[in-house]
């Protein structure tokens, strides 16, 4: 008896041909072949086309078929015996290969969660810094030490036109640096002779001539002022990602501090830091001129500041450290990138004017000297204000208090005749 099964596929799936499955003829059916043949083809004049074996090589007609086709023979008494042994014969389970795709658990267990999962991120400074180094690392897979990199890049240069800014305040304020002195001088010794009057007067001669030339000492302060907040959220947020910690940091540095959630233990980063940040004192404050007198003593707590940080250094993380660094150096390259004359020309920086010590009305001092004549200045600016203070109070008291009694007899009394007689007889 012939098994046959056949099938009629989508007609859009086979540009309307007909698909036929079915088993090969024999004469004796214990004997009957599994030989399958699939055909595939037009009508041609109410004939298909001849099917071939689904074992053969090529298909000339035949097209694939994406279903699944199930045959079933049916058995005999006399095979009753052998399909009971087959069916009582349960074949084990196929083995999963090993080498194939990573399971499930693996995938899971290989993410990185995500920082609101572990209390970081969020809408503060802080939080934002942080996301945006999860976006850097996770959203364009770079290592971290790459995103403490680029973020430090980016960010400097958005703050780059108020560098610029505070470039051309200072060479302006370097220029007309002869003309300050000289009402500074003046303003310096009214205030030390106990003179308010003289004082005011030549510290408003001075504003005038500071809004007539176009300068403001404040312009010197907008890098360090706009870099503080900046700062601060850097070193809190990577702080907070090194001690939770971010399992990642462990192995995302470079070089020697491959885990950025500890301290450097060949002190290599604390030093780079203090020694980056001395160059870029160094040479920032010679762009700025601060010879003035009353800039002398700020340089001077400006070079001790790399010596002063470096014993807190070595204990930070780092991450931390990465981060400074790499500021330090966008520092020194944007400090040597604006000393070409061309760059300056082109963003209207004026030529800074190398003026001769002797040519100035306030002379250089050394340290000991600068250190003495600031303090020497602070000590007369208190007594003048204590005694400013002192004068205040007893104008006070004189006003409302009784009258102090100055003169051997009083004024006001009425005298007699006979004084008066006596009087005009001497």
């Amino acid at each position: 008896m012939l098994s046959r099964a056949c099938r009629l596929v989508s007609r859009n799936s086979l540009n309307g041909r007909v698909v036929c499955v079915q088993q090969a003829l024999a004469t004796n059916y214990s004997q009957r072949p599994r030989n399958y043949h699939i055909a595939s083809g037009k009508t041609v004049n109410g004939s298909y086309v001849k099917p071939c074996p689904l074992l053969n090589s090529r298909f000339s007609t035949a097209k694939p078929i994406t279903a699944a086709i199930l045959v079933r023979n049916l058995s005999t008494a006399d095979n009753a015996d052998k399909t009971a042994q087959l069916l009582e014969t349960i074949p084990e389970p196929p083995t999963i290969p090993q080498s194939g795709a990573p399971e499930i658990a693996d995938i899971v267990a290989g993410a990185e969660p995500a920082f609101s999962t572990l209390g970081l991120g969020g809408w503060t400074p802080v939080g934002i810094v942080q996301n945006c180094m999860e976006y850097l690392h996770i959203g364009l897979d770079l290592p971290w030490w790459g995103c403490i990199a680029i973020g430090t890049v980016v960010v400097r240069t958005l703050l780059f036109p108020l560098v610029i800014a505070s470039q051309r305040n200072a060479a302006k304020m370097n220029n007309h640096m002869p003309q300050l002195q000289v009402l500074q001088m003046k303003m310096t010794e009214a205030r030390q002779a106990g003179n308010a009057i003289d004082s005011a007067r030549y510290g408003q001669e001075m504003v005038l001539f500071m809004k007539e030339k176009k300068l403001n000492p404040l312009k010197n302060m907008l890098v360090p002022l706009a870099q503080a907040p900046i700062f601060i959220s850097f070193f809190m947020g990577l702080r907070e990602m090194a001690n939770t910690p971010v399992e990642s940091m462990r192995d995302g540095g470079l070089f020697w501090f491959t885990d950025l959630t500890i301290c450097d233990q060949f002190y290599a980063l604390p030093v780079i830091t203090s020694l980056t940040l001395f160059l870029t004192i160094e040479l920032g404050t010679d762009s700025a001129r601060m010879s003035a007198a009353n800039m002398q003593t700020a340089k001077y707590i400006l070079r001790a500041l790399p010596l002063f940080i470096f014993p807190f250094t070595i204990n930070f993380p780092g991450a931390i450290l990465c981060y400074w660094a790499c500021s330090n150096f966008f520092s020194l390259l944007q400090v040597g990138f604006l000393r070409i004359p061309k760059v300056r020309d082109f963003f209207k920086i004026d030529r800074i004017v190398a003026h001769k010590p002797e040519t100035l009305p306030i002379k250089k001092k050394g340290f000991t000297e600068g250190i003495k004549e600031s303090w020497t200045n602070m000590k007369i600016s208190r007594e003048l204000e204590e005694r400013a203070r002192v004068d205040e109070i007893r104008f006070q008291k004189a006003g409302k208090g009784p009258l102090v009694k100055t003169y051997k007899y009083d004024p006001t009394a009425p005298r007699t005749v006979s004084n008066a007689v006596n009087a005009k007889k001497r």
